[in-house]
């Protein structure tokens, strides 16, 4: 199970016409089991990434090889739950045939069994992103995309979430691809690191962590995010020059 990407343009038209460059070159592969993470600033092009990635957007120059007849789950920076189906229906609909005691379990995982029979309407941010994620994980994917699935939660219900994220995809032979602009996400739950530049977007430079999510210490978290954030600014300070 392996996905191959090599975008070398994108190029998106507005309503007046105006064509803007989005992505002027991308290339990298990832394998079954790995947590690939995209980290760049907002607007750089990341989500547009994720659509030509997830197969809804053809319109770009290069490749994008996926694995052939894999699942493939989603998570949206907005949860997208339908209002008048309760979490574990808006869990089933798109798993229909899921196992009970696979989905009781997720369901344990992201704190939501309390939560089965409610709306949508009832629940906070943290619960409907968690619902969001049932949904996602609910498929057994091949292929998990997240984008941006922590933006806009307090830090303390981002730390919580985050370690029910690296939970669920420890425990599964999943390939997944983690969008987000914030170092301290990237940093505690990818494996490699794509470090892109603002738009139009290009990859700056991989970075690999071979110390597996549990056994990583502050220290050296900390020493990583330094690294991508000088790799990060001295790009922009080139840029600037």
């Amino acid at each position: 199970m392996r996905l191959e990407v090599d975008i070398t343009g994108k190029i998106f038209r507005n309503a007046a016409g105006e064509q803007h460059d989005v992505i002027a070159g991308v290339a990298f592969a990832l394998d079954a089991g790995e947590v690939g993470v995209f980290v760049g600033p907002s607007g750089c092009g990341k989500s547009t990434m994720i659509r030509i990635l997830a197969g809804l957007d053809h319109d770009f120059r290069g490749r994008v090889l996926r694995p052939a007849g894999a699942r493939i789950g989603i998570v949206f920076q907005e949860p997208r739950l339908l209002p008048w189906r309760s979490v574990e229906e808006n869990v089933r609909l798109v798993a229909p045939l899921a196992d009970d005691k696979k989905l009781s379990a997720l369901f344990e995982i992201l704190e939501l069994s309390a939560h089965r029979n409610h709306f949508p309407g009832e629940l906070s941010l943290g619960l409907a992103r968690r619902v969001a994620l049932a949904r996602a994980f609910a498929v057994e994917p091949d292929f998990l995309i997240l984008d941006e699935p922590l933006a806009s939660l307090d830090d303390a219900l981002a730390a919580r979430l985050r370690e029910q994220i690296a939970t669920l995809v420890d425990g599964r032979s999943v390939m997944t691809l983690l969008v987000t602009h914030d170092v301290e996400d990237a940093v505690r739950l990818g494996d490699r690191l794509f470090l892109l530049s603002p738009r139009p977007a290009r990859l700056l430079a991989e970075l690999a962590i071979p110390t597996p999510r549990r056994l990583r210490r502050d220290a050296e978290i900390a020493a990583i995010k330094s690294d991508v954030m000088r790799r990060i600014n001295g790009d922009l300070t080139g840029r600037d020059g």
